[in-house]
């Protein structure tokens, strides 16, 4: 798991990016819509829809957004019907990528991606071929000073949370899915406002040179800015040079 907080860094900074570009609100729609037709419409009942409300709150979707994008997962508003699909291939160097998507045309999403990989020095893969090296994990992050995170972690231990790292500024926490529910609950109890999500964490990164990191970023950058790329999960390790590179080209 180690890395993975440079990882959450650049998602926050993308995110700031595809806000600006009006690409954030249409894949947390996404994700509220099909949490809520999976689970139903109230997120005091539907965890994974509270998840996704959530994270559009922190994205400053609009109430009325939200509202809509519940209402299509419920039935209640027409829209297009969405399914969720996982595909899996490797990108230059033999990282492994597992891509979450969200689309009404698989055979236009299939097409994308591949075409999105091929260009980067990527390839598309059989089922399978990757998914192993990742688990499921509850994801939580925390932004403390010093003095928190001990107290923090604890906490959050005590809560059911199998993993903790920190840097000094953020608090990663990872968690059982079944879990994630209750550490959430324990720590927002406590005042704090927290990222949390259901991920794909890999079990073990690889690390290239700053040039072959960089080519992988790029190919990600790509993937996500798909219509229908939700997520892309990798085994890259990102290393303090490489986030000094990226800031300085962002």
């Amino acid at each position: 798991m180690s890395g993975h907080s440079k990882w959450s860094t650049i998602k926050r900074k993308k995110a700031a990016q595809d806000a600006k570009r009006g690409r954030l609100f249409t894949k947390l729609a996404r994700e509220i819509t099909i949490a809520a037709r999976e689970g139903g419409g109230d997120p005091d009942s539907n965890f994974n829809l509270r998840l996704a409300v959530d994270r559009a709150k922190m994205g400053n979707m609009p109430k009325d957004n939200i509202d809509r994008a519940i209402k299509r997962g419920t039935g209640e508003l027409k829209g297009r019907e969405l399914e969720e699909l996982y595909y899996e291939g490797y990108g230059p160097n033999g990282v492994a990528m597992l891509i979450q998507v969200l689309t009404d045309n698989r055979n236009r999403t299939v097409s994308d991606v591949r075409r999105v990989l091929s260009k980067h020095g990527g390839n598309l893969g059989a089922a399978g071929c990757v998914a192993w090296l990742f688990d499921p994990k509850g994801y939580v992050t925390i932004e403390v000073g010093d003095e928190g995170a001990e107290e923090l972690a604890l906490l959050a231990i005590e809560a059911g949370a199998e993993d903790i790292e920190t840097d000094g500024q953020l608090l990663e926490i990872y968690i059982d899915p079944a879990s994630l529910q209750r550490v959430k609950g324990a720590l927002e109890q406590q005042g704090f406002s927290i990222e949390s999500q259901l991920s794909m964490i890999p079990k073990s990164v690889t690390s290239l040179s700053l040039e072959k990191t960089m080519q992988t970023m790029r190919l990600v950058d790509a993937l996500e800015g798909l219509d229908d790329v939700q997520q892309v999960y990798s085994n890259l390790d990102i290393s303090d040079e490489v986030m000094v590179e990226y800031e300085a080209a962002a």
